[in-house]
């Protein structure tokens, strides 16, 4: 009984970390292959007949959900329970919490993967899952944080680095955002439904994702570079205008609809004053990048991170533009967001994880990656994927708003958007072949021959204390 339990609720150091990461990329695949299905109904729409599970709103519901919860969260966690332990020179406070958290985790995406496909929701965005998964995910959540500040609590080292505040304030901000979100624990009527809706579905993105990712490249890139962060006050700051400006902006996904002005104007200011945060945050790394641009042609690891800092400058420039009324009413409700929401999660924050877990797999396991080809194969794959899909979608967005702004009937340009769904697809052809790729050269260095012994790790300088 008692290997049983070890084999199942190791206390192995690091097996948490790993059994996440394992996780992650599993849900990856189920994730994006969804994502390609539903995208190649969108210009081939009999592809499949009388079977609800494989329907495009089925299918898109199953593909955010084991993206967002499965691929990112699951992949995020295991970041933090490897870079935490590292940057507070201790272990993590319980490997078999961590891996009891990990199962619980997984049996949530087991079971999202049979109600969402078939059609049991509660019917609110990136909040699909029933109450009982609902329960689950905050039972998780709450059980990463005591981990991660036991962990803290226990640290051999006096002061805080910067990741660690991103990650603690995830972990706080978090659960709380989790909850307010569900209908499972806070139902209200009409209006009031929609503000708390996309309280939730913005700040899942700015106190999760955002928050967590920024504090892995906080982490990655000095060790990549070798170099000291460029500045701990701009780090500082951008942490604080993070959870200053983040929390009121979910309103601008509504403006044209009945909420009160005065809410819409906190929501449009405090977006723009997000570029605050976002400016210091790239200023600091592009600073710390200083004259070592030239290593993302050899360091591949470094390269993935580099593209996402590119993209995350990107995606934050543009949101805010995005936010003010009239570019608002002009863009909503066509392809355009789309795009943008795939530049957020797909463009910044999968780079930034893809780069975390070839960084950190071979010093879980103490193997190096089987394949450098597989890794160059897997980033151009992913990196031309994603501008084909970013284009097309982009483009069918303007032509959807100059459509609809001329008060041209639908059925007269909707056909005009064919070309770039179809771009689309071929687009996410070229992802998840990456992503099987990526998900081979995982099998391969873990369970192939056996691999060369593995090289100093990078960036073992000292990091820098807050």
């Amino acid at each position: 009984m008692s290997n049983l339990l070890d084999k199942f609720l190791s206390r192995e150091e690091g097996s948490a970390s790993r059994n996440f990461l394992l996780s992650a990329v599993w849900w990856s695949l189920w994730g994006m292959g969804a994502g390609l299905f539903a995208a190649m109904e969108f210009s081939n729409p009999d592809l499949v007949h009388n079977i609800p599970q494989f329907s495009m709103p089925h299918l898109r519901m199953w593909h955010v959900n084991a993206v967002a919860i499965g691929w990112l969260s699951m992949g995020y966690v295991s970041s933090i329970f490897y870079m935490v332990p590292n940057l507070c020179k201790t272990k993590l406070y319980s490997e078999r919490l961590g891996n009891f958290t990990m199962w619980a985790w997984n049996l949530v995406m087991v079971a999202a993967m049979g109600t969402l496909l078939n059609g049991n929701t509660e019917g609110r965005e990136y909040a699909e899952l029933g109450a009982i998964l609902d329960v689950l995910v905050v039972i998780a959540l709450c059980s990463v944080t005591f981990n991660i500040v036991m962990t803290v609590a226990h640290r051999k080292v006096q002061k805080l680095y910067v990741s660690l505040w991103y990650f603690l304030g995830s972990l706080f901000w978090f659960p709380l955002v989790y909850i307010i979100g569900q209908r499972t624990f806070v139902a209200l009527p009409g209006l009031n439904d929609a503000i708390v809706g996309w309280f939730y579905g913005h700040n899942i993105l700015g106190m999760w994702f955002t928050t967590v990712g920024v504090g892995m490249m906080y982490y990655l890139i000095p060790r990549f570079t070798q170099a000291p962060l460029y500045s701990h006050g701009l780090s500082m700051l951008g942490f604080w205008g993070i959870a200053l400006f983040y929390a009121p902006t979910g309103t601008h996904h509504i403006t044209q609809s009945p909420v009160p002005e005065w809410l819409k104007a906190i929501a449009i200011i405090s977006s723009i004053f997000l570029l605050v945060p976002v400016l210091t945050v790239l200023t600091n790394f592009f600073m710390t990048m200083k004259g070592k641009w030239q290593m993302v042609v050899t360091d591949l690891p470094l390269r993935f991170a580099a593209t996402s800092c590119i993209f995350y400058l990107i995606t934050c420039t543009q949101g805010p533009f995005q936010a003010t009324r009239w570019v608002n009413w002009y863009l909503h409700f066509t392809q355009w967001v789309v795009g943008h929401a795939h530049l957020a999660l797909l463009g910044t924050f999968s780079f930034i994880l893809t780069s975390a877990i070839y960084y950190m797999l071979p010093r879980l396991t103490g193997r190096e990656w089987q394949s450098q080809g597989l890794i160059r194969a897997h980033y151009w794959l992913k990196f031309l994927g994603f501008g084909l899909m970013m284009t097309s979608l982009t483009i069918a967005g303007l032509v959807q708003s100059a459509g609809w702004a001329m008060g041209i009937p639908v059925d007269q340009w909707v056909i005009t958007l064919v070309p770039y769904w179809f771009l689309r697809s071929i687009s996410g052809v070229m992802i998840v072949t990456g992503q099987c790729l990526f998900a081979y050269n995982i099998y391969q260095t873990l369970f192939g021959a056996a691999s060369a012994p593995e090289s100093p790790p990078k960036g073992k300088l000292k990091e820098v204390a807050a």
